[in-house]
């Protein structure tokens, strides 16, 4: 386990989202995820915001079956990488899959997501 030391901490933009409860994506469980491997971090984070955007795209739009199914996918996608924020949404969706302000800020999580991903991959 590399603990602080990990992706946030050596790459540009890693720094600027506050201490690691505060940011879209925890680095440290992702870092245990990937075994510390920061080329799979990489490509499973860029996995996860292609999904996440996906969904960001359909969700609104979605009928009820097919919003749940959506919300599900991501929710477990979301923990996995350590997003813990998006997860819980998605969870919230789930329980009350018409609450559009939920929706919206699945949105605005999504987005903050993509573009913490992108400012430590610089």
């Amino acid at each position: 386990m590399r603990g602080e030391s990990g992706i946030a901490f050596s790459m540009p933009g890693g720094d600027v989202s506050g201490t690691r409860r505060s940011r879209p994506v925890d680095l440290v469980h992702l870092a245990r995820q990937t075994m510390g491997d920061r080329d799979l971090e990489r490509e499973v984070l860029a996995l996860f915001v292609q999904q996440a955007l996906s969904v960001r795209d359909r969700i609104a739009d979605a009928d009820i079956k097919e919003r749940l199914l959506l919300a599900h996918g991501l929710k477990g996608s979301a923990r996995g990488v350590g997003a813990f924020a998006v997860a819980d949404c998605a969870t919230d969706i789930e329980h009350k899959p018409d609450d559009t302000h939920t929706l919206k800020r699945l949105g605005t999580l999504i987005n903050e997501v993509r573009d913490f991903i992108a400012a430590i991959n610089r």
